[in-house]
C-alpha cells in the first residue's frame, strides 16, 4: 500500500485540489428536472467551470444521461481515471459506498456540506485517497478561483 492521503481542509490545499482536478465522477447526482436542488446545480456550475462530470446517481434507474452525459450505476464502471468523487450521500449512507470509491481509486474525494463520517475517511485516508469533509466544492471554487 502507498503513502496515506491527506485530509484536506486548509485554502492551500483547496485550491491546490481544484487546480489539478479534470474528472469528477459526481456520486448522488439528481436528473435535471430536480433543478434548484444542489446536487445537480452543483455539478453543472462545475461543468461550466471546465470540468468534466461524470453522473453517478443513486436513484433514477430509468435515466441514462445527465448533463448530456452517459449515466454509470457504479464508479467501478467508469472508463479510465477519475480525479475526484463528489458525494451527494447524506452521512448515514456513506458507508455501502466506500468498496465501489476503494475500487476506482480516485486521487481525492469530496464530501458536499453537511455530510461527514470519520470513519469512512479514514478508510479512504488508509488506502492513499485525500479527503474533503462538510464542505461545497462550488462555493470553495467560487471564492479560491474565482469562477475560473
Amino acid at each position: 500500500m502507498g503513502a496515506p492521503g491527506t485530509l484536506i481542509d486548509d485554502e492551500a490545499g483547496l485550491k491546490a485540489l481544484l487546480q489539478r482536478v479534470r474528472r469528477i465522477a459526481v456520486l448522488g447526482i439528481k436528473t435535471e428536472a430536480q433543478r434548484g436542488q444542489p446536487s445537480i446545480d452543483v455539478p453543472r456550475y462545475m461543468e461550466r467551470a471546465g470540468y468534466d462530470i461524470v453522473p453517478v446517481p443513486v436513484y433514477y434507474p430509468e435515466v441514462e444521461r445527465i448533463l448530456g452525459r452517459p449515466v454509470f450505476r457504479r464508479l467501478a464502471d467508469i472508463p479510465g481515471e477519475v480525479d475526484l468523487v463528489n458525494v451527494f450521500r447524506r452521512s448515514k449512507d456513506l458507508a455501502p459506498h466506500l468498496d465501489d470509491i476503494l475500487a476506482k481509486r480516485p486521487a481525492a474525494v469530496w464530501l458536499q456540506l453537511g455530510i461527514r463520517d470519520d470513519a469512512f475517511a479514514a478508510a479512504l485516508l488508509a488506502a492513499g485517497i485525500d479527503v474533503v469533509q462538510d464542505r461545497c466544492i462550488l462555493v470553495d471554487h467560487q471564492r479560491l478561483l474565482g469562477g475560473r
